[in-house]
């Protein structure tokens, strides 16, 4: 089976990408696919045992079934939440899409099926004064998936990504219409807006207010859609 690499974007700050990225981590092991995940940087996080831990990079490390150091899902992480650039010139650090490259290639040489790689924010999150997140996609080359969540002002956002990530020349995979955080009027003519306009494959809802069965449900047909 080939090997399945994913980048994870979403349309906004808390748009839910690491909840689709837990969900599809866990339904690949559902599946006994050899999976993990990487959040190469991270701002937000609390001392545990006197180190650094961004809450959302340990759920991705404890969701995939391959057992990997904390260092290795999140190699750079900050502690005030906020954007990554502005934490790193505060600790009078400097953040490179060569280094952040070096830390997922290295985690990647780890023997997989399933990756996943989240990024912070939106598509366009600085790293510092001339470099994007999303150049570091680039680098990579792995087809992206967008998190689109679904509320008021998320149709100008959806499509805005979009273009810029075909603009940046890689191909998107699918989008997964998150309706888990809001309850948002009139969701079902805006989710057609969207599967109307948008080129790229809509992989799945995720409904409001989820129980843990709906969830698995929903994530392991998200996961065959993607693998289809």
């Amino acid at each position: 089976m080939a090997k399945q690499q994913y980048f994870i974007t979403g349309t906004d700050t808390d748009a839910g990408k690491t909840h689709v990225c837990v969900g599809l981590l866990k339904a690949a092991a559902r599946r006994q696919l050899r999976s993990m995940g990487i959040k190469p940087i991270a701002a937000g996080a609390e001392k545990i045992d006197g180190k650094l831990r961004n809450d959302d990079a340990l759920q991705i490390q404890a969701a995939g079934s391959i057992s990997l150091r904390y260092e290795q899902v999140n190699p750079v992480v900050f502690e005030p939440p906020i954007a990554p650039h502005i934490a790193a010139a505060k600790e009078n650090k400097i953040v490179t899409v060569s280094r952040l490259e070096g830390f997922v290639r290295g985690t990647l040489l780890t023997p997989h099926d399933f990756a996943l790689v989240e990024g912070a924010g939106g598509w366009r999150v600085p790293l510092n004064d001339r470099e994007l997140l999303s150049d570091l996609a680039k680098r990579l080359a792995i087809p992206v998936i967008v998190v689109v969540d679904m509320r008021l002002g998320c149709l100008n956002h959806a499509f805005l990504t979009m273009e810029a990530i075909r603009r940046d020349g890689l191909p998107i995979a699918g989008w997964i219409a998150n309706g888990g955080q809001n309850e948002m009027n009139c969701y079902e003519e805006n989710l057609a807006t969207l599967n109307n306009m948008v080129s790229a494959p809509l992989l799945g809802s995720l409904s409001w207010q989820q129980d843990s069965q709906t969830a698995e449900e929903e994530f392991d047909q998200l996961l065959q859609n993607l693998s289809s």
